[in-house]
């Protein structure tokens, strides 16, 4: 039997619901359940792959190829849980499942609402693809009084009738916000927030209260009074040192004994919290520190790249140092000597983006590490613009470039048409929509012997997740070899480049998938292992 667990979010955003689901599942994990995590948005788009990322931040992709909300980056991170297709939907998809529906004819000559329909196809959403799992956290998007997210509240509070209370949980993340000249937590924010929910029918059964202090005694047992919730249940959400520190400080403040207490579950024995104290220790306590230079193109939301630092973050968690990270925008580096501000870092990494903004300060930041010997690591664009630095400065190719950016003579990166997955061929053109064509999920890639990235898998076939429309031009592999640039990983059919390396580097390697999407805390990926262990080398040379 599957309990429900739906978290919503008020007085204002980012205050963490994605995380708090993420820990949540996390502790309730560490009890022995199984636990599966989704995420409902209410905006209009059908996914988040043509939104721009300084507006909503990064595109985590799954294995079978969504592109979904970067909450699901956390579900992963904490859980280890793989997420799925069916565990991240929005209004845009919802209405699109509906009015397709309506199109065939399906619902029979009656009239199309909200309610029951559009609340239906939630409720189906919501209560598909699970088989065994004890748990399914259910996140809401957006903020409660927002008009888009009525009709997912008027769906969770039907589910939750229709579940029972046995079944069915209300979680409400808020604040409490200090006000220094009163000198004062104050609980109306939370109180107004909560009759905001009860006006749309649904009664919270728990409050996380974000707050920068404690929670005085007098002020929980106002909010329960006032909210009309079991003082036990106001549980304090307080900043910490580490993200990874907050299933650990979540269960100290009682948060999933009562859940567990609300299905009638057993509190006893504690759950077992030893992987994330090891995580933290290493985390708040590293013997060394490293600092990373991350070559970018949205660097004024660094949400855009969530999963790239929490990857480097893990990569020094297994060398046991702390990764500092230095952020430059790229177009930066198209000015003068700009890229000479990567002297003092112990390695760069240049990550994937779209277009030509900021394209040649990444080629410039590429050019620098491979002839200052700095650690690089480019993933997708990043892969990409070191290969045309390669064309144009050791392979005799000075116009080298990308057919992204417009006509070229010398098409180094091209749009991709077709490609395999699994026995399919896929076919795309360049007049096609944007939205769901590119090559995305998990693909096979071959490593060659003999190469550095072998020797870091351990493994001669690895599967990795992709995002992404232009490829390396196989045509112009032999002249970039020649120049010294070794084609490392290749697709089964050996016709797409994945990874390409300078076996003379003391470490420079581009990949054309996106490994962060699958690193772990408790797992770090290896690239990134490597990566760092490289910058450590560095540090001690600079």
């Amino acid at each position: 039997m599957t309990r429900f667990i739906f978290i919503t979010g008020g007085v204002v955003s980012s205050l963490g619901k994605g995380l708090a689901s993420a820990a949540l599942g996390a502790s309730l994990q560490a009890r022995g359940y199984k636990v599966r995590l989704r995420k409902l948005d209410p905006y209009l788009n059908v996914d988040p792959g043509t939104m721009s990322p300084t507006q909503h931040g990064e595109v985590f992709v799954t294995d079978d190829g969504a592109e979904t909300d970067l909450d699901l980056g956390h579900y992963e991170r904490f859980t280890g849980v793989p997420a799925r297709q069916s565990d991240n939907v929005t209004s845009g998809r919802i209405y699109k499942m509906v009015l397709e529906k309506e199109r065939r004819g399906d619902y029979l000559g009656g009239t199309v609402q909200v309610i029951p329909h559009v609340t239906d196809q939630i409720k189906t959403f919501v209560l598909s693809d699970l088989t065994d799992e004890d748990f399914c956290l259910c996140e809401i998007g957006g903020t409660v009084g927002d008009i888009e997210s009525l009709p997912f509240l008027e769906a969770i509070r039907q589910l939750s009738n229709e579940l029972g209370r046995e079944r069915a949980m209300v979680i409400h993340v808020t604040l409490l916000p200090y006000i220094p000249t009163a000198g004062e937590i104050k609980t109306k924010p939370t109180q107004h927030s909560v009759k905001e929910l009860l006006s749309v029918g649904i009664q919270p059964d728990m409050l996380l209260c974000r707050s920068d202090r404690p929670i005085p005694e007098s002020e929980r047992r106002k909010i329960a009074l006032f909210c009309n919730v079991n003082e036990k249940n106001v549980i304090a959400a307080l900043d910490a040192p580490t993200i990874y520190q907050v299933p650990i400080d979540y269960n100290a403040q009682g948060f999933d004994s009562q859940v567990c207490k609300f299905f009638g579950l057993p509190v006893e024995p504690a759950p077992d919290l030893s992987r994330w104290h090891g995580i933290v220790e290493r985390a708040t306590k590293p013997e060394g520190e490293v600092t990373i230079g991350v070559v970018g193109k949205y660097t004024s939301l660094l949400d855009s790249y969530k999963s790239l630092a929490e990857a480097l973050v893990h990569g020094g968690l297994a060398n046991n140092v702390r990764v500092r990270l230095r952020w430059f925008d790229s177009e930066v580096f198209e000015k003068g000597d700009a890229v000479n501000h990567l002297e003092d870092v112990h390695g760069i990494m240049v990550p994937g983006g779209f277009g030509e903004r900021g394209a040649e300060g990444k080629i410039k930041a590429a050019t620098f590490a491979r002839t200052r010997r700095v650690p690089y690591f480019g993933i997708c664009f990043g892969m990409q613009m070191a290969v045309i630095e390669c064309a144009r400065n050791l392979a005799n190719l000075p116009r080298a470039s990308s057919s992204e950016f417009g006509y070229t003579e010398e098409p180094l990166v091209g749009l991709m048409t077709e490609w395999i997955r699994g026995e399919q061929l896929v076919k795309r053109s360049a007049a096609g929509d944007l939205g769901g064509t590119m090559r995305l999920g998990a693909y096979k890639c071959h490593l060659v012997e003999g190469t550095k990235v072998r020797s870091i898998y351990g493994s001669d076939v690895i599967q990795e997740r992709h995002r992404h429309r232009y490829e390396v031009n196989i045509n112009y592999r032999e002249q970039l070899e020649a120049a010294g640039m070794r084609f490392s990983g290749m697709s089964p059919d050996g016709l797409l480049p994945e990874i390409v390396e300078y076996p003379d580097h003391p470490w420079f390697i581009g990949v054309q998938f996106h490994p962060e999407l699958k690193s772990k805390p408790f797992d770090p990926h290896p690239l990134f292992t490597s990566f760092i262990r490289a910058a450590i080398e560095q540090s001690r040379l600079v």
